[in-house]
C-alpha cells in the first residue's frame, strides 16, 4: 500500500473515532484516558522508564479529576477542594512545561530534580490528558465543542505549517532538534490558524471570535513547542517515531504532542476567562 494511502486511511480511523468519542461524556472519557495509557507507554519507551509506576499515577489522577468532573456535573455543584486540585496541578504542569520550553533554547542540562523521569511522566503526559479532559468538560458541563475546535485548529496549524513550510521555508526554527521545520510554516501555520478561528466561532461557536483567536495562537505557539519537545525527546533515544501504532504516522503521542502541551495554557486561559467574566 503507497505511503500516502497508509496516511489517509490511518487519519480518516483516528479522526473518526475521535468525533465519536464526543457523543458522550463516558465514550469522551475512555477514549481520552485509553490515550493516555498508549501515550505513557510511548514515553517511557523514549525515556527508557520501566515499570509500572506511572501508569498507576496517570490512573489514579485522571480517575480522581473524571469522577469530581462526573460527579459535580451530575448535581450541579461546585466544590473547592477539587478547583483547588485542578490549580495546583496547572500551575506544576506549566512550570514543567516552561523549563522544557528553555531546554530548547539552552544547551546546558536542566536542574537534576527537573530531568527525573516520574516528574516528567505526571506534569508532561498525565497532567495533559487531564486538561484535555477538563477542556472537553469546561466548567463541569461536558461540552464536546470546545475541545474540537481546539483539535480543528491543531489540524490546521499543523497541515498549513507543512505546507508552507515545503513550499517556501529557508530559515530553520531549531535545526538542531527538528532540522525540517522553518519559521515560515511555523509562522503560515500561526496564520492559517488564526483564520480558521473566525469559522470556529461561527459554526462551533461556545466562545465569540476574539476568544477563539486567543486559542488559536496558544496552539499555535505551544504546539509548535510541544512538537520541537517530543522531537528532542526521539533524538536523545536516536528513534524517528514515538512508536507504530498509527501506520503511516508513526505513535499516538507524535498525532497528539502538539494538543499535549498546549491543553494546559489552553485550559489557563479557559479559566481566567471564567472567573473574569
Amino acid at each position: 500500500m503507497k505511503e500516502i494511502h497508509k496516511r489517509s486511511i490511518t487519519g480518516f480511523i483516528y479522526a473518526l473515532l475521535f468525533l465519536l468519542s464526543l457523543k458522550s461524556f463516558i465514550s469522551f472519557t475512555i477514549l481520552i484516558f485509553v490515550f493516555g495509557l498508549i501515550s505513557h507507554a510511548e514515553f517511557n519507551r523514549l525515556i527508557k522508564q520501566k515499570g509500572i509506576s506511572s501508569y498507576i499515577i496517570f490512573t489514579l489522577l485522571f480517575s480522581f479529576f473524571s469522577y469530581y468532573s462526573y460527579y459535580f456535573n451530575s448535581i450541579d455543584l461546585s466544590n473547592s477542594f477539587f478547583n483547588e486540585a485542578i490549580e495546583i496541578l496547572l500551575v506544576f504542569s506549566i512550570f514543567v512545561l516552561l523549563f522544557s520550553i528553555r531546554d530548547l533554547f539552552i544547551t546546558k542540562d536542566l536542574p537534576e530534580f527537573l530531568t527525573r523521569k516520574y516528574i516528567n511522566s505526571v506534569f508532561y503526559i498525565s497532567s495533559s490528558f487531564i486538561f484535555m479532559f477538563l477542556i472537553g468538560n469546561y466548567n463541569n458541563v461536558f461540552n464536546p465543542n470546545l475541545i474540537l475546535g481546539c483539535f480543528i485548529l491543531v489540524w490546521v496549524n499543523d497541515t498549513f505549517a507543512f505546507i508552507v513550510g515545503s513550499k517556501v521555508g529557508k530559515q530553520k526554527l531549531f535545526m538542531t532538534v527538528s532540522p525540517k521545520k522553518t519559521v515560515e510554516g511555523f509562522l503560515g501555520g500561526l496564520f492559517f490558524c488564526c483564520i480558521c478561528s473566525f469559522p470556529i466561532a461561527n459554526y462551533i461557536g461556545e466562545l465569540n471570535f476574539t476568544n477563539w483567536l486567543i486559542i488559536s495562537i496558544i496552539i499555535s505557539v505551544f504546539g509548535t513547542m510541544g512538537d520541537l519537545v517530543e522531537s528532542k525527546y526521539k533524538r536523545k533515544s536516536l528513534v524517528k517515531d514515538s512508536g507504530i501504532i498509527l501506520p503511516g504516522h508513526g505513535g499516538l503521542l507524535d498525532r497528539l504532542d502538539s494538543i499535549m502541551f498546549a491543553s494546559p495554557f489552553i485550559y489557563l486561559f479557559l479559566k481566567t476567562l471564567s472567573n473574569v467574566s
